[in-house]
């Protein structure tokens, strides 16, 4: 989080929500998937044709998520991401109502919810489950809200544009809620062991060391070792 933002409202967690969903969408499908400057307040959150998903989602707040597709927006993105992973064009489904479209679109939902809550986490301080997402391919409208109460909830509909200039809509349920900033702290950081290791074996190349050097080292190599495999957290 910004050091010099105190309060992070809800609508600020709907921001962070659609850079998982532009992010992770742009990513997966090597295009440009955007999200409107522009965000709608709506009184409920709906599923509708072609192809929607939802999640719900609790802990430090409630919540749920609802990402309707158009069959050109489904099927756009779902052929990115099936390129992106290397699949020849003649293993593609070629309609939206196909199970392995649903699967994809399902998976993605989970890519992006987990990114999602991954931000919260560390920029938040605070801990949300999901649930497993949804998928329905459906010919007509269908109203859709958590099975409790939402604290004083508010709702947001905010447009998404593909590469190919499809659209697809966002929908967002959530209690109405404010996170305060008390004190400093910093975010913790991705932690990758690779850059550990790379980081200790080359410690010799960035700093040459004498024969005797090299030698007295030898009775300390253990030591060394065990330092490292304690902060690996092995």
């Amino acid at each position: 989080m910004n050091k010099t933002s105190k309060i992070v409202k809800s609508d600020d967690i709907l921001l962070k929500l659609c850079g998982s969903v532009a992010n992770v969408l742009s990513q997966t499908t090597d295009s440009q998937v955007s999200h409107a400057a522009m965000v709608q307040s709506i009184t409920r959150t709906s599923l509708k044709p072609d192809l929607g998903c939802f999640s719900i989602f609790d802990g430090g707040f409630s919540g749920l998520v609802v990402i309707n597709f158009s069959a050109d927006a489904a099927l756009e993105v779902y052929r990115g991401y099936m390129t992106h992973m290397g699949m020849p064009e003649t293993e593609f489904a070629i309609s939206h109502t196909s199970d392995e479209v649903g699967d994809v679109m399902g998976e993605l939902m989970n890519q992006i919810l987990g990114d999602f809550i991954s931000k919260v986490s560390k920029q938040l301080q605070t801990s949300i489950n999901q649930s497993q997402p949804k998928m329905l391919t459906i010919n007509k409208q269908l109203t859709i809200s958590v099975d409790t109460n939402l604290d004083d909830a508010v709702a947001r509909r905010v447009s998404f544009r593909t590469q190919n200039n499809h659209i697809f809509y966002l929908e967002f349920a959530m209690d109405k809620t404010e996170f305060i900033q008390l004190d400093e702290f910093d975010e913790d950081g991705e932690f990758d062991p690779d850059d550990l290791l790379a980081e200790h074996s080359n410690k010799e190349e960035k700093e040459p060391v004498s024969p005797w050097a090299k030698a007295a080292s030898k009775e300390s190599a253990t030591d060394d070792a065990d330092d490292l495999l304690n902060e690996l957290g092995i």
